[in-house]
This record gives structure tokens, sequence and C-alpha cells, in this order.
């Protein structure tokens, strides 16, 4: 059996592959699944279930984002936690707009399933990516 570490791992490599399948396939049925406060799809926290997150995140990520990459830097295990920091990549097609931003995954493994996922993340520049107005014209990260 791998380890947290490996299971959160392989579920990052499936995403970039896009096999969802893969990775709501390794989530518990009861699943509590949080964006961050203030990002754009934390509109229907918590997602609980892996339909719910497969219809209000991964659905809209896969619709709304063109290139949009998930790329973890570092993994850190302590028990049934491990921790992903790393970046994200993408435009969102409704606005042309690039994102380039940290994140912090804060995943919860209990009897080798995913139970608990928390995200961190820059939401006011997803904020300013996202919003048709650009937040009263502020600029994206690469603007």
């Amino acid at each position: 059996m791998p380890s947290n570490r490996e299971l959160i791992q392989s579920l990052y490599d499936a995403f970039g592959r896009g096999d969802a399948g893969t990775v709501l396939g390794a989530f518990h049925p009861d699943i509590v699944w949080n964006e961050a406060e203030g990002f754009v799809y934390a509109d229907r926290n918590p997602y609980r279930g892996p339909s719910q997150v497969a219809e209000g995140v991964f659905g809209r990520l896969a619709t709304e984002w063109e290139g949009f990459t998930v790329s973890p830097q570092t993994l850190l295990q302590d028990g049934e936690t491990v921790v992903a920091l790393g970046r994200y990549r993408g435009t969102f097609r409704a606005t042309g707009r690039r994102l380039d931003a940290q994140f912090a995954h804060v995943w919860t493994v209990k009897d080798g399933r995913v139970s608990q996922f928390q995200q961190y993340t820059d939401t006011a520049q997803s904020a300013r990516v996202t919003d048709p107005a650009g937040m009263s014209g502020t600029a994206a990260a690469d603007d």
C-alpha cells in the first residue's frame, strides 16, 4: 500500500493526465472538500462527496480554463495529513487573463482514501483573473 504522500502524488499525476476518474475514485464517498474562502469556486463550499467535487470544481476547471495546471513542488506528510505546496497556472477563457498563483493544499487520508481537502491560494489574483471587470482595472499577474 502506498504512503499517504505517494497516494496524493499519484492523484496530482492523474489530474495532470486528465484522469479525473482516478482522482475521484480515491475519494471517500463522504469527502468534504473546501475551496479557499474568496476563491471563484468557493461558492458551493463545502463540497460533499465525489460527485459534487466533480461537478462544482473539476467540471468548471475543465470548461472555464485553458491550459489549467496544478503543479505541486513539495509534498509533506504527517500521519493522515499531506500538505502540497505548488502553483496553479492557466488562462481563464472568459477574460483571457492568465493565472500564476501559489497554492497550499491540505489533504486528509484515512484508510487509503481522501476524506478531506482544504485549498489555500492567492484569492486576490484569482479574482482579478476571473472577474470580467478586472476588479476595477487592476492588472493580473502577467498583464
